[in-house]
């Protein structure tokens, strides 16, 4: 009788064991590329020397899909940190998780790494995975875990934790809620353990299988557990890829992002800066940044005014009961600023003759729309009422979170919510998301899909009836959009489900940017009603649309998606006039003045500069459009365009450019090369 039978061949492959058995001995008939390297058995996610039990279906985990990749990634830590702490005797080790795209590894050192450390960690890296260690797992008690780690005190606090509430997901990769495992790393031929670390696994068969697809990318300091009222320890970065040509591509894309990252574009095109004098978090735009930013905010007010949004405006704090209300105060007080206690008067000895309220900055503005809702009766009449802000909300992020102006702590918000009745839930959702996606390909962006994150039922008020009806509509709506539907397990805010549109950028990277939420709690709270068509008083549902996030967040993001070069309507500098000699200048100077009274940011060069530098000076601007001048152009009343590519085109009638350059911005064209005009 065979050992197992194959219940399914194609991916994943699953495998029903007949005998008691092994995992190596099940996916021994597996294809080998891509590798099996560990298995899910029950929904647990196993070691292939784990035991499958008669009976037990096993599903193949290969090395190209996400849990595969995963492992791999974690095993590349371990032999990270096996190989540190062979070449830097004495240094004890925090956690090393995988995250997105690769992993690290936290320690404490006596010095931080320096970029010859690194090479020499890679090397002995080499070594291990050359000797094809074993990754052996083995259950240890908690007593015994303390003796064995007696001289790692990080790992010692992790026991303490096991799983409890205060440790986190990433520390969760070394102890869980059940049993304490630790691994050990065991040389395939003699058979000794060359070393051990504390972890719940699982990890690759053996450190051969992490091939050449692996390299170390960087070290950075970082507080312990994440608090910076712990110890500051030493953390290497790493990716680990299944292919040493997936490395390549992955090593080409962070060069690609690093040519775009848009704190390094925004110093070199002079747009925005976070001065010290101000604050963390809080930047200042400059007037090309401030240019960019008004084209955005002024695009979007005509789309919302066009699509029956009435603009509203609040303030910037508020008395904290307002948020006692909407629960921000229980559910999100760590990411708001302290309070400010106003308003309190004493008299001349000091007593308190009238009692002061504390005031917070906001951190959201959809209590505020609630309030305006409820300045007067409503009736059925005026639903769905679309009430529209670029609000300016602070929170108050961890300074170690803080990153350029993707994660501020001053922020816009092009914030929407919509009040409506049950029936029309489900129409108005899929207008907010036809909306989005229309609004959004109008800048640049044109790659989504959808993710649907759902209730997590720690952190959440309202029914089991509420939460299921509104997910129920939001993964409806998703679906018939046409678009991939991706779940978010326990994602969700604590007032109701939401849908986020995940946008890809030029280089493939994922942007989550528009949210449509669904909130029977916030009219519940503020007891927020209409007059029904039946003369009853009802309850409206509240919907949350953010399309851009925040203007900060999504300047960013256009910033890196365009490398600079942004589309003619939103550049700063839209056109600028060269003379080939000053002689031509005056003619010149003409045709940018007609530009300019068309409302085309247009400006003539008229510098000392020789035209070479001129025209390097502008196309390091990416400025679109640099139109050049000479006495073949003055004599037959035409200009010469020169684009940001280099290719020109020349003899172009003076009429004749002025439309093309309007049609341009007029028609959001992005224009990089003669043959994009």
């Amino acid at each position: 009788m065979s050992q197992f039978d194959v219940k399914q061949e194609t991916a994943p492959l699953r495998v029903e064991a007949t005998t008691t058995t092994d995992g190596f001995t099940l996916f021994q008939d597996a294809p080998k590329n891509p590798a099996v390297v560990a298995m899910r058995v029950n929904g647990e996610l196993l070691d292939l020397f784990r035991e499958v039990e008669a009976g037990q279906v096993a599903e193949a985990v290969t090395i190209d899909s996400e849990d595969g990749m995963n492992i791999l990634r974690h095993s590349a830590a371990h032999v990270t940190a096996q190989a540190v702490q062979k070449l830097f005797p004495g240094t004890t080790l925090g956690i090393g998780p995988f995250i997105k795209d690769g992993f690290y590894y936290d320690f404490d050192v006596d010095n931080p790494f320096t970029p010859e450390d690194l090479k020499a960690i890679e090397k002995e890296m080499k070594n291990i995975v050359k000797q094809g260690q074993r990754f052996s797992r083995r259950s240890v008690s908690d007593d015994d875990a303390r003796e064995e780690l007696a001289n790692e005190p990080y790992k010692l606090e992790l026991v303490s934790l096991k799983g409890g509430a205060g440790s986190a997901d990433n520390e969760n990769v070394e102890v869980g809620e059940g049993e304490l495992t630790i691994y050990d790393n065991v040389d395939a031929k003699s058979g000794e353990t060359c070393w051990s670390d504390l972890c719940r696994g699982p990890h690759l068969p053996s450190t051969r299988l992490l091939g050449n697809g692996w390299s170390l990318l960087r070290s950075s300091g970082a507080y312990w557990r994440g608090s910076e009222k712990n110890p500051m320890l030493q953390r290497i970065y790493g990716t680990a890829w299944p292919t040493k040509d997936e490395l390549v591509a992955y090593k080409t894309r962070l060069e690609e992002a690093a040519k775009r990252d848009h704190r390094k574009l925004g110093v070199e095109l002079d747009l925005f800066s976070f001065p010290d004098e101000i604050g963390s978090g809080l930047a200042v735009f400059h007037p090309k940044g401030g240019i960019i930013r008004h084209e955005i905010e002024s695009y979007m007010r005509e789309q919302l005014l066009a699509h029956d949004y009435e603009l509203v405006n609040t303030p910037h704090i508020t008395k904290g009961t307002l948020f006692e209300t909407s629960q921000h105060l229980n559910w999100y007080k760590d990411g708001m600023f302290p309070a400010m206690h106003l308003d309190e008067v004493t008299d001349d000895e000091g007593n308190v003759t009238k009692p002061g309220q504390d005031y917070y900055l906001k951190p959201m503005n959809c209590p505020f729309h609630n309030l305006i809702f409820r300045a007067r009766a409503r009736s059925y009449r005026e639903l769905p009422l679309r009430l529209a802000e670029f609000g300016t909300v602070y929170r108050y992020e961890k300074s170690g979170t803080l990153s350029g102006l993707t994660r501020v702590r001053g922020l816009t918000q092009d914030d929407a919510h919509i009040y409506v009745t049950d029936e029309q839930v489900k129409d108005e959702i899929k207008r907010q998301l036809d909306f989005v996606f229309d609004t959004l390909r109008a800048y640049g962006l044109n790659d989504f899909y959808l993710e649907l994150s759902t209730r997590d039922p720690e952190k959440s008020v309202g029914t089991d009836a509420q939460w299921q009806v509104a997910e129920d509509t939001l993964r409806e709506v998703g679906e018939e959009s046409g678009l991939e539907l991706v779940d978010d397990p326990a994602g969700a805010a604590f007032y109701g489900p939401k849908i986020s549109v995940q946008a890809r950028d030029a280089i493939g990277r994922t942007w989550q940017l528009s949210t449509v939420q669904l909130d029977f709690n916030q009219p519940e709270l503020f007891e927020l009603e209409y007059a029904a068509a039946d003369g009853t008083r009802k309850q409206p549902i509240m919907i949350h649309r953010a399309l851009l996030g925040s203007i900060e967040r999504f300047f960013a993001i256009l910033l890196e998606h365009y490398a600079g070069a942004f589309p003619v309507w939103l550049s700063p500098e839209q056109v600028v006039g060269i003379p080939v000699a000053e002689e031509y200048a005056e003619y010149l100077g003409g045709v940018i003045k007609q530009l300019k009274s068309k409302g085309v940011r247009a400006k003539l060069d008229d510098s000392d500069d020789r035209m070479p530098k001129k025209i390097r000076t502008h196309t390091k601007a990416k400025i679109p459009f640099q139109l050049i001048a000479g006495e073949e152009d003055r004599s037959q009343n035409a200009v010469s365009f020169r684009f940001r590519d280099g290719s020109q085109r020349n003899g172009v009638p003076v009429d004749e450019a002025l439309t093309l350059i309007m049609n341009a911005i007029a028609e959001r064209k992005n224009i990089n090369t003669a043959e994009d005009l």
